[in-house]
């Protein structure tokens, strides 16, 4: 899930096109793979040499969209870690400079997985100025992501796997198997190479070439959401070599995918409550003045979507699937919220489908797949599916769990069920990005299986109580597995996320990622401490 930051939206609109920029060629640099055989300089393979000696070049970054403080660069890793000499990618770089002089740099990840760092540090930028008092404050599009070597499934995957499990308990097994494989081989015709390359394993790597990219011996890291599952994984891969490290809205480590899903679901249900509280106390909400009517009128939308979807400007039928994806983007923040409720007004009264479009979109085209060497791509060229693509993609990688097809079908009758209980706006859309997985190869079992009792400077976690998308019992499992370095922060609030909303939080990390200091493992942060929104 993407952060919640106190700042607005880093959505893509048609109207004011922000975008990741064209940013200045930098050098690039390479990694060292931990537990085989490392020397005293970190290479493993004579192969990554090329990578080691090569650093970022920073400079102005040319989207007028951006802030004007920022500056841009990029960095050159391998497609294949195991095969450094088969294509390179290049990953996009963004940072505000520390206002004297720095310390090193600080690493932040935002989320989603699919979620553009250039955009959310430019989004987020109020948030972080505090960190330049000693760090320059850098993000990043992970592999596959934004410019990244974005990948795709084109317009209609989440169709497609609707399809396939929209059938009866008595339906062929081998059907349902087989169209799930037809979308998985859709995935990887769009997306190229990197697609199998594309966990948190491979972006924990990226983040080590980073870390060396920008001369730091530590790395100093703030992850949110999906960023603290990449923060987790790269300590248990690299323990020698982690810093300061706070991970805000704590993801899970060992939960099934399916169960992962679930609890998402609820949690979009609920925020998509709070909104058409807040949307019917307004006069230009499209669904009336009361909350429990509009909530009703919602499912309908969705409903009549599906049944008859309103053709795009970019030649595909927006569905109600659709609809429920770009809610689910609209309801990460409350600064979003009136967004989105003109989104759906233009929708409701007008039956223009712009801005729901922008909102479940990330991109305006979809890509050419290339071999070999990926280079940044154009703006243009980021495909309309990049953000829910990536996240499918990544959670797939990181899922060790394919059942047969026989096991499919009988999960399947149960899962629609759970699903649909959960939530009527987002249960099928959720369920669908979950069976997603099981047309794909298996992923690691790396990160259930080795990411715990980390040997690791400590680190500071923070759950929210009232988290709807990454569950606070997330934090105390996930502590309880990284061990005596995990110190917890207690949130005794809602929303996903504390840094952009409570101003205790942001203290806290600010002062651990600054100075060093750590508040003792239980402690809180009450709810008359939040005061960023």
């Amino acid at each position: 899930m993407l952060a919640k930051l106190s700042q607005r939206p880093s959505v893509r609109h048609r109207a004011v096109r922000s975008s990741v920029p064209r940013c200045a060629a930098a050098g690039a640099v390479g990694l060292a793979l931990l537990g085989t055989g490392l020397t005293a300089t970190g290479r493993t393979d004579p192969g990554l040499d090329r990578f080691y000696d090569q650093k970022v070049t920073w400079a102005a970054c040319e989207s007028a969209d951006l802030p004007k403080d920022m500056q841009c660069g990029t960095v050159t890793v391998p497609l294949d870690y195991a095969k450094p000499d088969e294509g390179t990618l290049e990953l996009a770089l963004a940072r505000y400079r520390a206002s004297g002089d720095p310390r090193g740099s600080v690493l932040l990840n935002f989320g989603g997985p699919g979620g553009s760092g250039v955009m959310g540090l430019a989004g987020g930028r109020e948030d972080f100025l505090g960190l330049t008092e000693d760090y320059d404050v850098v993000s990043f599009d992970p592999r596959g992501v934004g410019r990244s070597a974005p990948v795709s499934c084109g317009a209609d995957a989440t169709g497609q796997a609707l399809e396939a499990t929209d059938g009866e308990e008595t339906a062929d097994p081998r059907d349902t198997l087989r169209k799930l494989r037809e979308v998985a081989a859709e995935c990887a015709e769009h997306s190229g190479p990197v697609l199998d390359h594309i966990g948190t394993v491979d972006v924990a790597h990226d983040l080590d070439v980073m870390r060396q990219a920008l001369g730091d011996e530590k790395l100093n890291y703030l992850g949110f959401s999906y960023g603290t599952r990449l923060g987790a994984v790269y300590a248990a891969k690299f323990p020698d070599r982690v810093g300061r490290m706070a991970l805000d809205g704590v993801d899970t480590l060992t939960e099934p995918l399916a169960e992962q899903g679930l609890a998402g679901a609820k949690g979009q249900q609920t925020a998509l409550d709070n909104f058409l509280t807040w949307c019917t106390e307004e006069l230009a909400c499209p669904f009336g003045q009361d909350a429990r009517t509009a909530r009703t009128q919602v499912v309908e939308l969705v409903d009549s979507l599906d049944e008859n979807p309103v053709p795009t400007d970019f030649g595909y039928e927006f569905t109600g699937q659709d609809l429920a994806g770009a809610i689910g983007q609209g309801l990460y923040t409350k600064e979003m919220w009136p967004l989105l409720q003109r989104a759906l007004a233009q929708l409701v009264e007008d039956g223009d489908t712009r801005g729901v479009e922008a909102l479940a979109t990330g991109g305006m085209a979809p890509p050419v797949p290339q071999r070999g060497d990926h280079p940044l791509v154009d703006e243009e060229d980021v495909p309309l599916d990049n953000l829910p693509a990536a996240l499918m993609a990544v959670n797939c990688a990181d899922d060790p769990d394919r059942p047969d097809a026989e096991r499919l079908t009988r999960d399947l009758a149960r899962l629609r069920g759970a699903y649909e209980e959960a939530s009527p706006v987002f249960g099928r859309y959720r369920l669908a990005q979950v069976v997603l997985c099981y047309g794909r190869p298996k992923g690691t079992d790396y990160i259930r299986e080795r990411v715990k009792d980390l040997d690791t400077p400590k680190m500071l976690l923070v759950g929210t109580l009232g988290d709807p998308a990454t569950p606070y019992r997330w934090t105390v499992e996930t502590a309880e597995r990284l061990g005596s370095s995990a110190v917890v922060l207690d949130n005794r609030a809602e929303g996903h996320t504390g840094y952009g909303s409570s101003e205790c939080v942001h203290r806290k990390i600010d002062d651990f990622l600054l100075y060093g200091s750590l508040p003792r493992s239980g402690s809180s942060c009450g709810a008359e401490d939040d005061g960023r929104l």
